[in-house]
């Protein structure tokens, strides 16, 4: 037999033991070199003509055509994601959104006006942390191309007029400032003047802490108006999504008529970390999430976000 460098070896026949002298051994021969030069013309085939395959030639997958769920892993089409109302279809996960998709997913087409868009936060403290409290402002808006973290207005659903207030979470992590308060006071205002029902969705980390004093005091005003609110007989419904924690949850989040959580949502005043700090131990699991909340008789029920709209009216027609 021939090996790639063209040496000849010998081969000794199993059947007579003898060197390529039967044809058993010729015909196995044969067989081994048409196998070997098989070999060679298919991996030939396979071989590239080009060594390197330029970058303008690879095929590129558009950005943002997939989301992957941070809970289970499942890899999602954008479009199936966006019909999905940008929950997973897989382990109903609940992602977070802003007040645009809200507002598309509660309101019927076309009849949301949004209000006093035209407010700012300023910064009478001069603060300063990792940056100045400006140039953190600079880019919220930069970013999220919201004019602060509470958007407000009106509109119907299904046909009845509501006040609407939602959060965006991504504008300063949905912190309350003294926007945000006076924003909220405006919108519950509204309902007074118009006789309707406020709702409101909250998604925040609490307090604006750069504005200190100023922000804890949106507290009592919010909850001051609810109060007004209330001496008028109007509906109040606070949905909580995740996260709603700290001054938000100690203050209008919690003061619903009805009180609304989205699933697994974490909802608390002291998120789990800083508790298990205080306290030293491991909290259990599930501890402070919506359905935890439920059971202890802070949330009168947990509605899935493709279930918001219609819960919503029905509780708009006990209601009003």
């Amino acid at each position: 037999m021939y090996t790639s460098e063209g040496t000849i070896l010998p081969i000794v026949c199993y059947f007579c033991t003898k060197n390529l002298q039967c044809k058993v051994t010729v015909l196995s021969v044969k067989l081994i070199n048409f196998r070997n030069s098989t070999r060679k013309n298919i991996m030939a085939w396979f071989l590239r003509s080009q060594k390197n395959i330029e970058d303008s030639q690879q095929r590129e997958m558009p950005d943002g055509l997939f989301t992957k769920c941070p809970t289970c892993s499942e890899v999602i089409y954008k479009r199936q994601f966006e019909e999905q109302l940008f929950t997973c279809i897989k382990c109903q996960h609940h992602f977070r959104i802003g007040s645009e998709e809200y507002i598309s997913i509660l309101f019927d087409e076309n009849s949301f006006t949004e209000t006093d868009t035209n407010i700012r936060s300023t910064d009478p403290l001069h603060f300063v942390d990792t940056k100045p409290y400006t140039d953190r402002l600079a880019d919220a808006y930069k970013r999220t191309d919201s004019p602060d973290a509470l958007s407000i207005g009106y509109g119907t659903i299904e046909g009845r007029e509501v006040s609407f207030a939602c959060m965006n979470f991504d504008f300063v992590g949905g912190s309350m400032g003294s926007v945000v308060g006076e924003k909220f006071y405006r919108a519950a205002k509204w309902a007074i003047k118009h006789k309707t029902p406020f709702i409101v969705i909250s998604a925040s980390g609490g307090a604006r802490m750069q504005e200190a004093i100023f922000s804890l005091m949106q507290m009592a005003k919010t909850s001051a108006v609810l109060s007004e609110l209330a001496e008028a007989k109007l509906p109040y419904i606070s949905i909580m999504t995740d996260p709603t924690t700290g001054g938000v949850s100690a203050s209008f989040a919690m003061l619903g008529d009805i009180n609304i959580g989205e699933p697994k949502a974490l909802i608390a005043f002291a998120g789990p970390r800083v508790v298990e700090q205080t306290i030293r131990k491991k909290l259990p699991e599930g501890f402070q999430r919506a359905e935890s909340v439920l059971k202890n008789g802070f949330l009168d029920m947990i509605v899935h976000r493709k279930d918001l709209r219609t819960t919503i009216a029905q509780l708009l027609g006990l209601l009003t």
